[in-house]
Parts: C-alpha cells; structure tokens; sequence
C-alpha cells in the first residue's frame, strides 16, 4: 500500500452525520492519510451518506454515481461508502451498486481506517458493528467554522415517529456522559470555537437513558461556565419535554441563543395521533405562547409535514390557519415520504403526490411572507454578528445551512464576534453593516 493515500470524505445528511464525519477524517489523519478536499485525483473517497427519505436516498445514489464514474475515468481508485444508506440498505447495496468498494455502517464509523486500508488492498470489507453501542468518543476534525462547531451530545433515538425509521437505522437513543461532552467543548473553545450548536435526534431526553433522569439543564449550565464559549444554541428540542426549568434557564442565561429549534411536525390532533406524536395542538399551542412570553424577542424554528396519510383539507387548513396565527420565523417544510417498514407507509387515505407538492408550496409560500415581515422587522437594529465569511455572518436569529446570512460591504474577518446594524432586507436577504461596539 501507499504510503501515504489521499483521502477525500464528503459528509451528506444532517449535523449529527457531520460529526461523524470529522471524526472519520480524524482516526484517517491520524493514521498517516492525507487529506484532500475535492475527490479527483485521491486514492479514496469516502462518503458519509443519509437514507433517512426518498429525496437523501436519492441525492446519496447520485453521489455514489458520480464517484463511480471517476473510477472509470481513472481519476480515483476506490470508493468507500458509509452511514445510513448501507446500514438500511446493507443486503442490496452492493449487488446493485458494485461500484463500491466498501461499506461501514453506523455502529462501526471506528473502524474506518480499517475499510479504508482493507479497500486499497483489494478486499470489499462490510463493516457493520452493533447501531446500539455507546456513541465513539474520538478527536474531530472540525470542517465547519471558522468560530462555530456541532456539539453533538446524544446519538439514536426512542421516539418512534410513526413516518420514521431513523431508530431502525441509528439504533436507540444514547447519551454521551457528560464529563466527555464538556470536555470536547473545552477542546472546541481553545480551538477558537466560540459557537457551539447542540444537537441530537432529540435534544430534550438527553440523561434520561444514562442518568435515569434528563440532564440538558446541569449539561447547559456547564457549558455556559466555559469562558471562551460565547453562543449556545439549541436544536430539535421536542415540544412535549420542553418544559418550564428548560425556559427559565433560556430566559435568564445570556449565553444561550433565544433561538429554539422545536419540531412540531402538525397541529392537528388526528394527524398528530397518526404521527405517532405526543401532545396535542393545543398544548403546541400553549407551549409557543409560553416561550414567547416567558423569553422575549425569541426567534423559533419548526419541522413541518404536508400530506401525511388522513390529511385531507380540513386538516391542511388547520395547520396553515394556525402557521398564520403562530408566525413562527423559521420552518423547514417537506412532503410526505412513505419510507419502507414506517408504519405511516402502511396507512390508507394518502393524498397523490401532486396534492401534496401543492400543500408544500402553499405553506413555503405562507412561511415566506411571515419570514419577510420578520426581516423588515430587524432593519435598523443592532446586533452581535459571528462573522461565517469574508462578508458575511450569523446573527442569533441564523443557524447555519438552514437560515440565511447577514451580508456585509468591505471585509470582515471570519470567526470574529462583531456589532451591526441591519441596513435593509430584500428577497429573503439581510443586509448589515459593522458598527463600534
């Protein structure tokens, strides 16, 4: 083997794949692999994938697709696939896509320099380790930033959505011990990390499997102790566990982003049943109004479904009734995807996709006059700005990949915590300039 091959990793999916990722990148570097970013020309690329619905499945297909055909032009010599899509697809994948040259799924990301080693040596290796094993504690290479970085504290999940199979694929719910979570956030702020966006499949039970009790509150009270840690933000915070301890601490600590990120999925009751979801709409209700009161100026984030089976349009009205009512600032809207062995995919009374491609424009389009009317709300205010680029940066108000940036004239340095005024929004863009602090 060579002595040093090049290895490119693409990480598809969602931010707790990512960290996966990193510390793939990590365990290779640490190996003697050198690291490239582009798959041209590397003696290996790796792909990180996602097979959570029909549209990641797709885009994970397209990628393996593209990579194989740098194979066949000589421009890369193996292929290693991993994650979700050879954990749910381990006994088709390699019959269909022969392409690939390896495979490791979601218990056994360790041992990625051993696929990788074994590839470059011939062999087509599948890895597959126990999903339900304590989450790897390993270094990262951070590949986001500069200035901010994913904390991820739990890994699996125990919820059971009925339109889900994440629990299937990444195994039941695990916390991290908190001792190695704080750790790794000490590690990321001596690093210049002075963001840290918390995530799990379900950020609110995070304990309650480790410690026989949830322990985000004592975990968050520690981390906002770091003094080098300057933002917190918290994602995918299940609306039924957000409970008033949570908000107090939201309310009163600063470090802590008034941005919530709360999956409610539906508002209406029977389409909330059929979800498998616990609460009712009413106490969504009663919740958003709770954290609106109780935190001033926050800023929310949701999770929305259109065209589950048994939405008809009594119940599409409902939600986007309630979406007008609510003005909730920032929501991520998907169509309905009947994902094999889900038991929303064995329901009756689905609408046709066509009804529900219309559903889904409708209420982007909805979210997109209350994220305009929010916008026009911030010109002329003033707020602190972690720059992500040269001219750009987040506000509390933005989380990366999912919100937009504030654009700036000149040049900022990226990683820096600066002031700005917001000078004007057009089209779903705001616009700031940099002022004394």
């Amino acid at each position: 083997m060579k002595k040093h091959p090049t290895v490119c990793l693409i990480s598809l999916g969602c931010a707790k794949n990512l960290v996966n990722s990193e510390q793939m990148l990590y365990l290779l570097q640490e190996a003697g692999f050198r690291l490239q970013s582009e798959p041209e020309g590397a003696d290996v690329a790796v792909l990180n994938t996602c097979g959570f619905i029909e549209s990641a499945k797709s885009e994970a297909i397209g990628e393996i697709l593209r990579l194989a055909q740098l194979k066949e032009a000589g421009q890369l010599k193996k292929l290693v696939v991993c994650g979700c899509l050879p954990q749910r697809y381990r006994d088709e994948i390699l019959t269909e896509l022969p392409e690939i040259d390896a495979l490791v799924g979601v218990g056994s990301f360790q041992e990625i320099v051993s696929a990788v080693s074994a590839a470059l040596e011939g062999d087509t290796p599948a890895l597959f380790g126990d999903q339900n094993a304590p989450d790897p504690e390993s270094g990262r290479v951070v590949s986001t930033g500069p200035g901010w970085a994913y904390l991820k504290i739990a890994e699996g999940c125990d919820n059971r959505c009925a339109y889900c199979v994440i629990p299937d694929i990444r195994g039941r719910y695990r916390s991290r011990p908190m001792e190695r979570i704080i750790a790794e956030a000490r590690n990321l702020a001596a690093r210049g990390v002075k963001e840290l966006i918390v995530v799990a499949q379900d950020t609110t039970r995070y304990g309650l499997d480790l410690y026989g009790e949830r322990r985000l509150v004592p975990l968050l009270r520690e981390l906002a102790d770091l003094g080098d840690i300057a933002w917190i933000r918290l994602h995918y915070l299940y609306p039924d566990e957000l409970d008033d301890e949570l908000i107090e601490l939201v309310a009163g600590e600063p470090k802590i982003l008034k941005y919530l990120d709360v999956p409610i999925q539906h508002i209406n009751n029977g389409i909330l049943r059929r979800m498998n979801r616990r609460g009712s709409g009413d106490e969504i209700r009663a919740l958003l109004l709770k954290l609106r009161e109780r935190i001033p100026g926050v800023v929310l984030r949701t999770s929305l479904i259109v065209g589950l089976p048994g939405e008809g349009e009594a119940e599409f009205d409902e939600l986007c009734a309630f979406l007008r009512e609510a003005k909730i600032e920032r929501a991520g809207v998907f169509a309905y995807s009947p994902e094999e062995g889900s038991p929303a995919a064995e329901m009756p009374d689905r609408c046709g996709e066509a009804t529900a491609q219309k559903r889904l424009e409708r209420v982007v389009a909805l979210q997109a006059e209350v994220m305009d009317a929010f916008d026009q709300s911030r010109v002329g205010k003033t707020a602190e700005v972690l720059c992500t680029g040269p001219h750009t940066g987040r506000s509390f108000a933005e989380s990366p990949d999912v919100d937009g940036v504030i654009t700036f004239p000149g040049r900022v340095t990226p990683g820096e915590l600066v002031r700005a005024r917001i000078t004007h929004a057009a089209d779903g863009e705001l616009y700031g300039e940099r002022v004394k602090a």
